[in-house]
């Protein structure tokens, strides 16, 4: 892809990048799909325990429900080069925000990190809460929680587009 076409580039981060962070890749690229945006959208975790995993299999099904498919994702590690290959970088909880923080390089890194229900909820630091230990039921509400904000996301970079 042509990287003049780009709008924009955004990483979602986890724990182990097989729950939260695939379910907003997915929900958010389906969304710029269909609106025809060109962007750059991935997403990784922090530990090591699931790289190369595939997602969880309630999260592939909760996204199939809503005719996503995450189960072509491979989880990986968060790299410090992320912090120059993204323009915003997403954190599902405050683990991961004070992670990011500290290991961020400068002010540029840490302006980039931010609480991905912040897109709803300015400056409340909100976090998604991580499903992974409970039942089915807690991927569908991650998943009702993320939809809205990948929703704003989509629309936020299609009006910029227009301008």
């Amino acid at each position: 892809m042509d990287n003049s076409l780009i709008l924009m580039k955004i990483l979602f981060v986890c724990t182990g990048n097989i729950c939260r962070s695939p379910l907003a890749e997915g929900i958010l690229k389906d969304k710029l799909s269909k609106l025809s945006i060109h962007a750059v959208i991935d997403s990784c975790g922090f530990e090591s325990f699931h790289i190369g995993d595939h997602p969880d299999a309630r999260a592939i099904l909760v996204a199939q429900k809503r005719g996503i498919d995450i189960s072509g994702h491979s989880s990986r590690l968060f790299t410090m080069n992320d912090f120059d290959n993204y323009d915003r970088i997403y954190v599902m909880d405050s683990s991961h925000y004070y992670r990011l923080n500290r290991i961020a390089r400068n002010g540029d890194d840490k302006k980039k990190i931010d609480f991905v229900l912040n897109v709803l909820y300015p400056g409340k630091n909100i976090s998604v809460p991580d499903p992974w230990s409970e039942d089915h039921d807690a991927f569908e509400k991650v998943y009702d929680l993320l939809e809205p904000v990948c929703e704003r996301i989509a629309n936020d970079i299609l009006q910029k587009s227009i301008k």
